[in-house]
């Protein structure tokens, strides 16, 4: 009886110890650790304790494990968590010196004694770590038992596990050690204090060169692996560990992932390239008073984050070293208009190359202007998003519409386009918006995956647009499966612009990066000059560059080009060449063009040229600047219609566009004067049009000091380069202009109509109001 009811207590007491309810064994709070794409260290946190307690790798290297096992527990491959003949052994050496010299553990029993808070050395105790053990080798197999144990083992100092003990004493991942190190890991969990100088480290020097001819006399190593391995020094001092993305660890440890070892999709080679980099070219910053700076390098084929930089490795606490610029919203500059140009060419809005206007604008106030302060009067669309140009972009986008393109950019990723159309204006395609690195470079990286991915599958498709990622264990939303917002053939020539090295001359000598590899980019610069960036893609990498003051100071000279553009091309000369892109021949068709406009030709257009131009062209208005007139012989004068008369075609802008466009293009010809006595003309467009303001505007008008009404310059362009122009406000006569016709004038709130009238008698009506800035 006695027989049978010990038999069920024990089959009770199995049943619980491996199935029972257990708790976790270890809650120590753990280092957040920060992995490459090849499980290489880029960075680690101390735990909330302050000790370097790393999460328990996948394994553990054979060296330590065969050195662990040798010297602590030689049978531990065959036992079930105690050895009874060990234990014995223990109690009578314990009985014979009076106290506890020895305690009979194996490593099991070890690891439970750890789980337990290395509590007294009683009988007690040591039965609670039997009842452990045998339930920790009844729910783990003996290569979970060895991790446990060395996840957890105390190394000396305030080091816990192997990974912090073989990066805090060797400077390396575990893996990675020799046999030496390894002996010297694996007998110091047993008298940790002695790693440190003046700790008796000849006693560890002897035990672990006890432990290496231990392991010779088992042949676990050969006689040359023993004269090297005696011939490592112990460690000296404890080693820093690699800082190279700390902002990328912090940022992730406030997402959640504290205490946790993140495998990143970080390439350590590329990174510590951008931080050479970085640390070269931030003393350049430095001079002009510049003390932050930002990257980030995404594989576009992925998504995956090679490079994250969120500041200057060498920024002081005095200049915001702990912020992560990566992920701080910043004014976008100009970084927005490649996408509005996408948007318009797929709206059928745009021909990629058609004339724009260039002129002096205002809408309710909001006057945008060039960076070089000039106006081209008209500029193909293509060359305004090369040249960056804000008047012709600000002009798109209310024609586009402010929500229809802020969707549209929400829709490409950058999410913190988050308030109303009415509280960015039009001022959100010249910076009034905001957006981070991470935000921004995605989207480039998008617009490339999109145009790279055309012709796969539908599935492939949808899911080109997408945030960077990160993590090696990214798991793909469903919702980054939408259909992309902006189509191949719209971004196929928004990348063709993008890589035109006409650039303003202020850009000047960049051209020598567009060479084979035709890098697509864009350069933004904030209102004040406090951001500069700088943003650009292959087929293989889309880099974004970031400088400025995380204070927001500005700083004369921070433009994208001057403080951004250097570093985004040295970051492109350290990464392999792409291959281009390939046109996505479905997605367009051959157009006829005319050579003149960029317009889709027209049928009295006289030079035009076939191109490959996006499908939704086909939707887009004709030329509207070539017409056929008739002109004498010599094509001086226009001419009625007469058995001499030629029918030509002519390229003519409007007025106000040729005023400024025909300075700077000597080829171009302005429509020729009629013939003297001919009576031409009556029926004709006018030749005086406004320049500024617009038919129907409102015009903001400034207070000066002594609280009198600023003056407005208005301005007219005539084709008659001699025109005689007079002008004459609300039935006020204001004067005469010959040549160049501006007049400023003084008009106090509400409606006004300003009447222009040339020698000829021709006469301009515009109508427009004027609010001061008192009462806006």
């Amino acid at each position: 009886m006695r027989l049978r009811w010990l038999i069920a207590a024990l089959l009770l007491l199995l049943v619980w110890a491996r199935w029972g309810p257990m708790d976790p064994l270890f809650t120590a709070p753990r280092s957040t650790v920060l992995l490459d794409r090849d499980e290489d260290l880029l960075g680690a946190t101390v735990a909330a304790d302050g000790q370097w307690r790393m999460p328990p790798g996948d394994s553990i290297p054979h060296r330590f494990a065969t050195c662990l096992i040798e010297f602590e527990d030689r049978r531990f491959r065959s036992h079930w968590g105690i050895r009874i003949p060990s234990l014995f052994r223990a109690w009578q050496q314990n009985r014979r010196a009076g106290r506890v010299v020895s305690g009979g553990s194996t490593i099991t029993m070890q690891a439970a004694r750890m789980a337990r808070g290395n509590r007294p050395r009683t009988v007690w105790n040591k039965l609670i770590e039997i009842a452990l053990a045998l339930r920790i080798e009844l729910r783990q197999d003996k290569e979970s038992i060895l991790r446990l144990y060395a996840a957890n083992a105390p190394f000396g100092g305030n080091v816990v596990g192997l990974d912090a003990a073989a990066w805090r004493w060797y400077g390396r991942d575990p893996h990675a050690l020799g046999w030496g190190e390894c002996a010297t890991l694996a007998v110091l969990p047993n008298a940790p204090a002695r790693i440190h100088p003046g700790r008796n480290r000849d006693a560890l020097h002897a035990k672990r060169d006890r432990l290496l001819d231990r392991l010779l006399e088992v042949r676990a190593i050969d006689s040359l692996q023993w004269s090297l391995a005696k011939e490592e020094p112990l460690p000296e001092a404890p080693h820093a560990l690699p800082r190279l993305a700390p902002h990328l660890l912090s940022t992730l440890q406030g997402q959640g992932r504290n205490g946790q070892r993140i495998r990143s999709t970080i390439s350590r080679a590329m990174q510590q390239r951008a931080n050479d980099l970085a640390l070269r070219y931030g003393a350049l910053l430095r001079a002009n008073e510049v003390h932050n700076a930002a990257m980030l390098v995404v594989d576009v084929p992925t998504g995956e984050v090679l490079v994250y930089l969120g500041n200057l490795p060498d920024a002081d606490a005095d200049h915001s070293r702990m912020v992560d610029i990566v992920q701080a919203p910043r004014s976008t500059g100009s970084l927005l208009k490649p996408f509005l140009y996408a948007a318009m060419l797929q709206a059928g809005e745009r021909m990629p190359d058609q004339l724009v206007a260039d002129l002096p604008t205002s809408y309710e106030g909001f006057a945008p202007r060039n960076f070089d302060e000039r106006y081209a009067g008209a500029v193909p669309a293509s060359q305004a998003l090369s040249r960056s140009l804000n008047v012709p972009a600000v002009r798109a986008l209310r024609e586009h519409g402010v929500e229809r393109t802020r969707r549209m950019l929400v829709g490409m990723g950058l999410k913190h386009l988050n308030r109303s159309a009415s509280n960015y204006g039009l001022s959100l395609i010249v910076g009034g918006g905001e957006g981070t690195l991470w935000e921004l470079t995605g989207g480039y990286a998008s617009i490339a995956r999109v145009l790279l991915r055309y012709g796969g599958t539908m599935e492939s498709i949808a899911g080109a647009v997408h945030a960077p990622r990160v993590f090696r264990d990214h798991v793909i939303e469903d919702s980054s499966l939408a259909a992309p917002v902006l189509n191949a053939g719209a971004l196929h020539h928004t990348i063709q612009a993008l890589q035109q090295v006409n650039r303003p001359e202020a850009e000047a000598g960049w051209h020598r990066f567009a060479g084979t590899e035709r890098i697509a980019w864009k350069t933004g610069t904030s209102f004040g000059h406090r951001d500069a960036w700088a943003i650009g893609v292959t087929d293989r990498f889309a880099v974004g560059v970031w400088t400025g003051n995380a204070s927001g100071e500005g700083r004369p000279g921070l433009t994208g080009t001057l403080a951004a553009a250097p570093l985004l091309f040295d970051l492109f000369a350290a990464l392999p060449d792409g291959h281009g892109f390939d046109p996505p021949y479905d997605a367009l068709e051959h157009m006829s063009v005319c050579r003149a406009s960029g317009f889709r030709a027209g049928p009295d257009c006289g030079s035009t040229e076939e191109r490959q131009v996006l499908s939704e062209a086909m939707r887009t208005a004709p030329c509207p600047y070539c017409r056929r007139i008739l002109v004498d012989a010599a094509s001086r004068y226009r001419v009625p219609p007469t058995g001499e008369a030629l029918s030509v075609s002519w390229f003519s802008l409007p007025p106000a566009m040729e005023h400024y466009y025909a300075p700077e293009h000597p080829g171009y010809r302005p429509l020729p004067p009629w013939a003297p006595g001919s009576g031409g003309g009556a029926t004709h467009e006018l030749p005086i049009q406004m320049v500024y303001p617009e038919q129907g505007a409102v015009l903001y008008v400034p207070v000066v000091l002594d609280g009198e009404l600023g003056r407005l310059v208005l301005r007219a362009a005539h084709r008659s380069p001699a025109a005689l122009v007079h002008w004459d406000l609300d039935g006020n006569y204001l004067g005469s202009t010959v040549r160049d016709h501006q007049m400023a004038v003084t008009a106090a709130d509400g409606e006004h109509r300003l009447t222009l009238t040339d020698e000829s008698g021709t006469r301009l009506d515009v109508d427009f109001r004027t609010v001061s800035s008192s009462n806006r």
